[in-house]
């Protein structure tokens, strides 16, 4: 395929992970959050999406950007694609999406089930099984591939992921690439009272417990992990824009019923968010200050202004984004 080919089209890019310049104030200020306030307002809950292939190796269903505005109601973050969990036959032909540019966000995947095998044009390299992150910053630019783990190839068998950009403030649009491998038995986690589950703290900080990976922007992220009967309530900063996906199981936000593969927008403002487990759960939490920039997206790229775009595409043309063999 032609590059201007290529570029016409809008890559979803994997997840890498790297970690630069960490942001190292506490997000939820000196006060604690207080406990006697009402409940958070649901703005929306999102039934599953038809779903779409990426390259041959990811079949996803997309809550944003989704042509209703959300890479703006959701700033910082652009773009979410969940594969819900879909089992691939053993094959000897790679599955993934092969080589491609991103510019100016942050690429992760979380994987839940099956493995993933990373490689991009800074020489990095990285497997993610389940539990595993990669955290990408692709930052001024960097060619990147992401394919099904080869041995999980081999054998086949059910794959759960989710993929997430994060789009980058102004002032580290150009930030050098970087890129980490978080292991699940690395996250930093809160126990939940009673044996009622675990909360993995990825990003930002939980009652005090900070998470592993530093952002360019204020967020948090959570990765939730429930047992059935959990019943318990956390608050985000009302400023920010926050929402749940029901990777696994079922619950009820503020009394409202978010079954499996179900996203919830909440309203900006203050409360509580009390979170009912129906059955074994998995969330993914997402929370964070908006930009409040202009933004220009084309494909794999989002930039302030056309100009950077136009820039990014000549650039990728002319072979500053590295070399990287498919």
């Amino acid at each position: 395929m032609k590059r201007k080919d290529f570029l016409k089209k809008t890559i979803i890019g994997s997840a890498l992970a790297a970690v630069g310049f960490p942001i190292s104030r506490n997000l939820f200020g000196k006060e604690k959050l207080q406990t006697n306030i009402g409940k958070r307002g649901i703005e929306a809950i999102c039934s599953p999406t038809n779903t779409h292939m990426v390259g041959n190796g990811f079949k996803v269903m997309n809550f944003f950007p989704n042509g209703k505005g959300f890479e703006e109601r959701m700033s910082p973050f652009f773009l979410l694609d969940f594969n819900a969990e879909v089992n691939f036959p053993a094959s000897d032909i790679a599955k993934g999406v092969g080589v491609h540019p991103h510019r100016g966000i942050e690429t992760i995947t979380f994987a839940y089930k099956g493995a993933v095998e990373h490689h991009d044009s800074k020489g990095n390299h990285g497997i993610i099984l389940a539990g595993d992150i990669q955290w990408m910053t692709a930052g001024g630019g960097v060619l990147h591939k992401e394919y099904h783990e080869q041995t999980f190839n081999r054998s086949g068998g059910a794959f759960e992921m989710l993929q997430l950009w994060i789009n980058l403030p102004k002032t580290h649009k150009m930030t050098p690439a970087k890129y980490q491998s978080i292991k699940h038995t690395e996250k930093p986690k809160v126990e939940l009272p009673n044996g009622q589950g675990v909360v993995h703290v990825v990003a930002g900080e939980y009652e005090g417990t900070k998470g592993i990976a530093s952002a360019f922007s204020p967020i948090h992220m959570y990765d939730i992990h429930l047992d059935a009967g959990a019943d318990f309530s956390f608050q985000l900063p009302k400023e920010f824009n926050s929402g749940i996906l029901v990777v696994d199981g079922s619950i009820s936000v503020n009394d409202k019923k978010a079954p499996e593969n179900h996203y919830v927008q909440l309203k900006n403002e203050e409360g509580q968010i009390h979170i009912k487990a129906d059955k074994k759960t998995i969330l993914m939490v997402l929370s964070g200050e908006p930009l409040n920039e202009p933004y220009v997206s084309y494909g794999p790229f989002v930039m302030n202004t056309e100009e950077e775009i136009k820039q990014a595409i000549d650039d990728y043309n002319n072979g500053l984004f590295g070399f990287l063999q498919d």
